[in-house]
């Protein structure tokens, strides 16, 4: 009987929203996926509540449609939509919620069950910083002062890792192992734990940084936390999305980005240099090598190496400038562009 499933006195949407997220906490959902999705929920249920709409019960497919049209149409204050793979993200954990709702046997159906999410079109990096960008970059703190070594260790740590801005924000000091060249990095995404090797150059700065930088930097009690800002805080995730893009910005490379750039200028770099697709996948954390074969189109390296052995148009001797002569002699008139 349909009053044996549903409740006699509908729930309310935001207290079933809490319960939700208490449910996620009780299975060992990160607090970042969590207040991730709070956020989100949040944002349904202002926009249903807007609308009258505020038990789960009316939750209808119709209302589910209408909340998917009003996110591709919202603007934000900059005037900018939300991007198609943003609304699919968003959409996927409105569905996971209704799919909780009918477990909870609170709605008989999921609203959103048969929803279609935007095509999100897989693009590459649109830039992506070379060596000498990198080292340009890495050039900048400076390395008088504490937070200079500190912003120093912590870009090293960065490019030759490749680990999130997350990760890099909860690791600990016993995290880096001087000996074996390798770092742990603890409940990374989908609370994955792998442990990766790190280059020499970046161990020698983060010594240099423990030895130099981070005692003047920690407040007690010090709770381990490896790169901490000049507050003597642990970062928070934007905190360092805020220090790399300032010094992007400040290096004159004139690309745009923050830390995730220099991660996939690493995983750019080591494809370049021979690395096997499958090390990267390994090194970077995706659960699926589809994720990672994103790289194989940035790398046009080898590609470039091979036109030029072989494309007959290729041999053109490169001037100044963006011109190009097939000889020193030649006349252009008779090679016209196509």
């Amino acid at each position: 009987m349909v009053h044996d499933i549903i409740p006699d006195h509908p729930a309310d949407l935001a207290a079933e929203v809490l319960r939700h997220l208490q449910w996620m906490r009780q299975r060992n959902y990160t607090e970042r996926t969590v207040y991730e999705r709070e956020g989100r929920l949040g944002d349904l249920v202002a926009w249903c509540s807007e609308r009258g709409v505020t038990s789960p019960q009316e939750l209808t497919h119709t209302v589910i449609e209408l909340y998917q049209k009003h996110l591709t149409t919202r603007r934000k204050p900059d005037g900018s939509g939300t991007m198609p793979q943003t609304q699919s993200h968003i959409l996927s954990i409105v569905r996971t919620f209704c799919s909780w709702l009918v477990r909870q046997h609170l709605v008989l159906y999921n609203p959103a069950a048969e929803l279609e999410l935007p095509r999100t079109p897989s693009k590459i990096p649109r830039d992506i910083l070379s060596p000498s960008e990198v080292e340009q970059i890495l050039t900048l703190p400076d390395l008088s002062t504490a937070v200079g070594l500190k912003d120093r260790a912590l870009l090293e740590t960065l490019y030759s890792t490749g680990i999130r801005r997350a990760e890099l924000s909860h690791l600990e000091i016993g995290d880096i192992d001087f000996d074996r060249g390798s770092l742990l990095v603890r409940e990374g995404k989908n609370r994955k734990d792998r442990l990766i090797p790190i280059g020499d150059r970046a161990l020698r700065w983060v010594a240099k940084y423990l030895a130099d930088g981070r005692p003047n930097l920690v407040v007690p009690p010090d709770d381990g936390v490896l790169f901490l800002t000049s507050y003597g805080k642990p970062y928070q995730p934007n905190g360092i999305s805020e220090l790399v893009t300032r010094l992007i910005r400040a290096s004159g490379v004139g690309k745009k980005g923050s830390a995730h750039l220099f991660r996939h200028s690493m995983a750019t770099a080591m494809l370049e240099g021979g690395a096997d697709i499958r090390f990267i996948q390994e090194m970077l954390g995706h659960s699926t090598l589809k994720t990672t074969e994103i790289y194989t189109k940035v790398s046009v390296r080898a590609l470039k190496k091979v036109h030029d052995a072989t494309h007959p148009a290729a041999k053109m001797k490169r001037v100044e400038g963006p011109r190009f002569l097939l000889d020193d002699d030649a006349d252009l008139d008779d090679h016209p562009p196509n």
